[in-house]
């Protein structure tokens, strides 16, 4: 399944757009770092850390997950 990926340098936020149920969560939560009218519709640096995780984990389909990067390097 395709998943793209958008990182801030300490979060990597994942979308897997075939789960997404365009509910506009993400968008409504957090315009500055979720746009659907821009490309790429997702800017990590939009807001900090704590906001993106808080509003990822809000996704009601699971299109939206999010890994942190130091747990990669480990």
């Amino acid at each position: 399944m395709e998943k793209l990926t958008y990182t801030n340098g300490e979060v990597t936020i994942i979308w897997q757009p075939k789960l997404c149920s365009h509910s506009g969560n993400c968008v409504r939560g957090l315009p500055q770092v979720f746009n659907s009218k821009i490309r790429p519709w997702i800017n990590p640096q939009g807001a900090d850390t704590a906001q993106i995780i808080e509003q990822v984990k809000k996704c009601p389909s699971g299109a939206l997950s999010f890994v942190m990067n130091a747990d990669l390097n480990k």
